[in-house]
């Protein structure tokens, strides 16, 4: 199969200019989850660029390796594919002489990709590396970009205030997974109910699309990614635990409980079987991983007893909760099983967690679109012991909510939840000050006429309540949603 296309990328492909283009020398941090597309965006641009470059990966081997490998590298750039087999410099800081020589009189671009491979064997890299910047490469006329996925060990080995290199970085990049607009196309083909689900199943994460073929339908490339038992992801949440910690076992059981809906640290160490005082610690270095978040309501404090644990990667959250229990079934080539549980459960699946994150993005950018009649500071959702809100944004300084509701069935949605909402406002709006509130209605299908009649009626005479007063309701459908993020994103 051919390359995928490269796609929604131009922030980042303009910065890389940008650092490119300056004058002096430049160093960029780039850091981000395994297989979010690190590599494939500086190579992208080497090429299209044209610039004079030179790109170099560590490896899990030892440090004299390594350190041959980039010198045979640096040698090549100037004569290609003619290095002794051999050669190598003595140290890292004589190749570092070397690249500051290559640099001094024209524009040399270089990357060294994963990066944490070598300051895993060559604990003193980064010193090595601070003393060069400050003494023969920040003279000359080097963009040099470091680039890992280990994103603690970069963040405590190279940004850190205690680090040898902090304070020497030009631009720093956080990879972001790819957004959800992307899926256009790399999908062409696919309805657009059929890429949400491939993004509830996949995330942003460019390296696993790559698996799909555009050209089979998603139940096939299911079957075949998921369900084989020789499929390529199997490894993968190991390989991203293992980038943070070294016994996975026990944030295995943890993810699979959130996974199944267990959400505060009792439930999770209950489901898990393990100790309530270690779970507390567990769950903290997920949350640091950024595959965890602890959601409060978003109308109280981060210190809420309400707080609740949810998986942020949507990759890990299906495979959690479809496919971890599975592996051994999988791996016999008993399929069946777990694709019914896969359609059975992937509607509710979808609507519990990529329908509602999708629809917070939205009201997140139409803000900046004038498609409200108010800007949020945040947006997310709220809940109480009785009701839950969907999407929730709000604006503490000039005392504006938006309540949303979001619906991921096959069929229009009905008019009562339009009621339903209105009748939750009073348990999640704020007790201090008088607040305005906007309707939000979010449907995969649409809305039946009534609902409509109702939200223009809602507009015309909007409701109110002891200490808040309506200002109107809007109601959108996927292809809609779909539609703006593409135009916005």
């Amino acid at each position: 199969m051919s390359q995928s296309p490269f796609v929604a990328r131009d922030h980042e492909l303009h910065l890389l200019t940008e650092q490119w283009r300056h004058r002096q020398a430049r160093l960029m941090i780039l850091y981000g989850r395994r297989r979010v597309g690190k590599t494939r965006l500086v190579t992208h641009w080497m090429r299209e660029s044209a610039a004079r470059a030179l790109y170099w990966v560590a490896e899990p081997t030892s440090s004299f390796d390594q350190l041959r490998s980039f010198s045979q590298a640096l040698y090549n750039l100037e004569q290609p594919d003619s290095a002794p087999e051999n050669f190598t410099y003595a140290t890292w800081a004589q190749a570092f002489q070397q690249v500051a020589r290559l640099a001094k009189h024209e524009r040399l671009a270089l990357m060294l990709d994963e990066f944490t491979y070598l300051l895993e064997v060559e604990p003193g890299i980064a010193g090595v590396l601070q003393n060069a910047w400050d003494h023969t490469l920040s003279p000359s006329n080097l963009f040099l970009i470091l680039s890992g996925s280990h994103i603690g060990m970069m963040q405590r080995e190279l940004l850190a205030y205690q680090a040898p290199l902090y304070g020497r970085a030009t631009s720093l990049l956080l990879l972001p997974p790819l957004p959800f607009s992307a899926t256009r196309n790399f999908f062409p083909r696919y309805r657009t109910d059929e890429r949400v689900a491939l993004y509830a199943m996949l995330g942003g994460i460019p390296a696993y699309w790559e698996l799909f073929d555009p050209n089979l339908s998603l139940d096939r490339n299911i079957r075949n990614q998921f369900l084989s038992g020789a499929n390529l992801l199997q490894d993968e949440p190991r390989l991203l635990l293992q980038d943070f910690v070294s016994e996975v076992h026990n944030y295995v059981a943890i993810l699979r409980a959130i996974a199944h809906g267990f959400r505060t640290p009792k439930e999770i160490a209950g489901n898990a079987g393990l100790n309530d005082r270690h779970v507390s610690m567990y769950l903290s270095n997920l949350v640091n991983t950024g595959f965890v978040e602890r959601r409060v309501p978003i109308t109280q404090t981060e210190s809420s007893r309400l707080g609740r644990h949810h998986i942020s990667d949507p990759f890990l959250r299906f495979y959690f909760r479809f496919l971890s229990s599975r592996q051994a079934q999988l791996a016999m080539g008993v399929q069946e099983q777990t694709l019914a549980e896969i359609k059975k459960h992937l509607v509710d699946f979808i609507g519990t967690h990529t329908w509602e994150e999708l629809c917070r993005e939205w009201v997140l950018r139409a803000s900046g679109h004038k498609r409200l009649p108010f800007l949020p500071d945040q947006v997310g959702s709220a809940w109480t012991r009785e009701a839950q809100i969907d999407v929730v944004g709000i604006n503490a300084m000039e005392k504006t909510l938006i309540l949303g509701e979001c619906k991921w069935e096959r069929q229009a949605v009905a008019k009562d939840v339009l009621d339903n909402l209105i009748q939750k406002t009073e348990q999640v709006v704020p007790a201090n000050g008088r607040w305005t509130v906007y309707y939000l209605g979010f449907a995969r299908a649409g809305w039946s006429k009534e609902a409509q009649r109702q939200a223009a009626r809602l507009n015309e005479n909007p409701p109110w309540g002891e200490n808040w007063s309506a200002n109107g309701a809007k109601l959108l459908d996927l292809e809609e949603v779909d539609r703006d993020l593409a135009e916005w994103v």
